[in-house]
């Protein structure tokens, strides 16, 4: 169980992290899908530079957002609780915080 601060940090490192609109494209995109997508796939798919999205991606790692996997030599990535993001997006939009 985490303490109030521990909390408060963990909850901050989220929001900072969907703070972007380039890491919600991420998010989104990645929640859209059933399989884990290759880092490249992603930087393909949103005609962003393969090092821009990495390190969007290590922000969304290091906030408990994203997964990712070492497979041969790329990096594969995948939505940790990709219901709850959605849940979380979804309610901004309808009550347009």
């Amino acid at each position: 169980m985490l303490s109030e601060d521990e909390e408060l940090d963990w909850i901050t490192r989220y929001f900072h992290a969907l703070g972007n609109k380039t890491r919600l494209k991420i998010l989104l995109l990645l929640t859209s899908t059933e399989r884990p997508l290759h880092i490249k796939a992603v930087s393909r798919k949103l005609k962003i530079s393969y090092p821009a999205v990495y390190r969007h991606i290590k922000t969304m790692k290091n906030a408990d957002i994203l997964r990712i996997y070492e497979v041969g030599r790329s990096r594969v990535v995948t939505v940790k609780s990709p219901e709850m993001h959605s849940e979380v997006i979804n309610f901004i939009k309808k009550h347009k915080l």
